[in-house]
């Protein structure tokens, strides 16, 4: 009997496919966005830095002078005892939190608010930022780092520099065994068996046919989903011609 395919069982949502949110140790938020942020700048303070196997970047724990504590991921060169200011009148300093309309272009920034109030939903992994371009009638251009350019609402708060962490992919994993500890906390599916070192009955292009001649890779996309692997309703095939 055959066995279901990888996004087969992925598509049902076991949780071997899911990230273990229940393990995290914080959630990253800017908070209520209050009238003294809007209008003046709240003054607030690093009081740890904490590791979360579910980020990429070490969480600031801030805490306010009205009392309230917030995580965010942690702005290059931030350390503990460090103060920051968050509102539309904060010096554009690292680690300040602004509304993207008191940032001057060409500002590095990142977890950026997809809509004012909603604590941040993007350029969250470590080592990135994003670039205030320009500001417009309709809102304000932020350059990703893929080059995409992006409409904010010029009330959407970020934070001021780049996300530390950024040379963690420098570091070779060198054993499987920390390769497999850093994915199962991550709820990475991992390892990623070859459809070709399968045996038949696992995957379409399992068996010896995967060493004496392969399985064309072109399929219909009316395929049932137990044969739907490989190029899937493909433009065109084979070989590019020079020209």
């Amino acid at each position: 009997m055959a066995k279901r395919l990888r996004q087969q069982r992925r598509g049902k949502g076991k949780n071997v496919f899911r990230a273990p949110r229940k393990s995290a140790k914080a959630k990253i938020s800017y908070g209520p966005l209050d009238e003294i942020q809007r209008k003046s700048a709240l003054k607030g303070k690093v009081v740890d830095l904490i590791h979360d196997a579910l980020h990429t970047a070490p969480l600031a724990k801030i805490k306010f002078e009205n009392g309230r504590e917030i995580y965010l991921p942690a702005a290059k060169g931030l350390k503990v005892g460090d103060e920051i200011m968050a509102g539309a009148k904060a010096e554009v300093k690292a680690g300040n939190i602004l509304p993207l309309a008191s940032i001057p272009d060409g500002t590095e920034v990142f977890n950026i608010e997809a809509t004012p109030g909603d604590g941040g939903k993007f350029i969250r992994s470590g080592g990135t930022s994003a670039k205030v371009i320009s500001h417009e009638e309709a809102g304000v251009v932020v350059q990703f780092p893929s080059r995409v350019l992006k409409l904010f609402n010029p009330n959407c708060r970020a934070t001021i520099g780049v996300i530390a962490g950024g040379g963690r992919i420098e570091k070779p994993f060198t054993k499987a065994g920390a390769k497999y500890h850093a994915t199962k906390a991550r709820g990475k599916y991992w390892p990623r068996v070859r459809g070709v070192a399968m045996v038949p009955a696992a995957h379409p292009f399992g068996g010896k046919r995967a060493r004496t001649g392969r399985k064309p890779k072109s399929v219909s996309r009316r395929a049932p989903p137990g044969a739907k692997v490989g190029s899937i309703a493909p433009r065109r095939t084979g070989r590019k011609k020079r020209k």
